[in-house]
C-alpha cells in the first residue's frame, strides 16, 4: 500500500498558531485555568499537550496539571493492530476528580480513539467534564464524538491519510494528507 504525499497542510508557523489559538480557547472556556488539567494522548497528542501547556502558561502566568495517556488497552481493534501490541506509559500524577479534564490529540477521526481515551480517563477517578482539543478534524466519524478545539478542519476521503509530523518526535513540524496509491 504505497502512499504519495498529497498536499501539506499546516507547516511549521502554522501549527504554532494553530496551538496559541487552541490555548487561548481552552483558558476562555474555562475561565481561566483554575481546575482544568491536560492530558495528551500517546503518541503525537504529548508533545502537543505539552506546547499547549507552554501557551497557556505565557497567557495565564500558571501552569495546569499535564499528564500522558496510552490507550492501547482501550482500544476496540487491538486484536487487529498487532499480535504483541507495543504500549506506553499513561502518566497521570494528579487526583483527576471533579476537574476539567482537556484531552489533547493530534487527528479526530472516526472517534474510536477518544472513545478509548475516556474509557481510560475514567479509571483514575471521574472529571467534571472532559473536553477534546485536536490539531486537525478530517471528518468521517464513526461515534458520536466532536472535539471542543479544533486546529483545523481538513475534508478527506477514506483514502487519504493525515499525517502529523511534531518536532520532538519527527523533528519537523507539518500536517500532510497522503493519498494511499
Amino acid at each position: 500500500m504505497p502512499l504519495k504525499d498529497k498536499a501539506l497542510i499546516m507547516d511549521a508557523t502554522e501549527m504554532r498558531r494553530v496551538i496559541v489559538r487552541i490555548s487561548h480557547e481552552i483558558v476562555e472556556r474555562n475561565s481561566g485555568t483554575a481546575g482544568i488539567a491536560l492530558v495528551g494522548i500517546r503518541n503525537r497528542g504529548v508533545p502537543l499537550a505539552e506546547r499547549v501547556r507552554a501557551q497557556i502558561a505565557q497567557i495565564e502566568g500558571s501552569k495546569p496539571p499535564i499528564g500522558t495517556l496510552d490507550i492501547t488497552f482501550y482500544r476496540d481493534d487491538i486484536e487487529r493492530i498487532a499480535y504483541q501490541p507495543v504500549v506506553g506509559t499513561t502518566d497521570i500524577m494528579f487526583n483527576i476528580e471533579d476537574l476539567v479534564v482537556v484531552l489533547i490529540d493530534d487527528v479526530l477521526y472516526t472517534g474510536r480513539t477518544i472513545r478509548a481515551a475516556m474509557d481510560a480517563i475514567m479509571h483514575y477517578g471521574r472529571p467534571r467534564a472532559i473536553q477534546l482539543a485536536v490539531l486537525v478534524d478530517r471528518g468521517h466519524r464513526e461515534l458520536p464524538i466532536r472535539a471542543d478545539f479544533v486546529g483545523k478542519n481538513v475534508p478527506t476521503s477514506h483514502r487519504e491519510l493525515v499525517v502529523v509530523r511534531v518536532a520532538e518526535v519527527d523533528n519537523e513540524d507539518a500536517v500532510f494528507i497522503r493519498e494511499v496509491e
